[in-house]
């Protein structure tokens, strides 16, 4: 599997990600590399979608990677359940499912169509340290 850490470097009193029983719940990952936040800034309405393709998909790989993390012997990620993408957007934007396609399409190469499940978009006012994106899942476990 392509990742970005061995494991996410939590920002704060959190763990990267928790299980119980059967499911995965993922903290909220941002665009890092060993802790250090790669893009940060606003989402703009005047800027091409694909320019933020990398964060998201840094950000998508880093909760993949938290949730792989918590996986035992055999087990695989059986599906996402849920798949929240927060994008730190200025008011004028509205291609929020553009942008939430670039996780999409990561959770399917790295994990196949089969695992792919629902979604929001969201539109937020900030996220911490001013990233562009923030990335959650939920996943079963098979």
């Amino acid at each position: 599997m392509k990742t970005v850490n061995e494991n996410p470097i939590p920002q704060g009193k959190y763990i990267p990600a928790a299980r119980h029983a059967d499911v995965i719940y993922t903290s909220g990952m941002t665009p890092r590399k060993d802790g250090k936040l790669i893009y940060s800034g606003q989402i703009k309405a005047t800027v091409p979608v694909e320019t933020y393709k990398e964060a998201v998909e840094i950000a998508t790989l880093n909760a993949i990677t938290a949730a792989v993390n918590c996986l035992e012997g055999d087990e695989k990620i059986g599906r996402v359940l849920q798949m929240n993408v927060f994008l730190n957007t200025e008011t004028a934007f509205t291609m929020h499912s553009k942008i939430a396609d670039f996780a999409s399409d990561i959770i399917i190469n790295v994990l196949g169509i089969l695992c792919i499940g629902s979604r929001a978009a969201i539109g937020v006012a900030s996220l911490p340290s001013n990233a562009p994106v923030e990335i959650t899942l939920v996943c079963s476990i098979s």
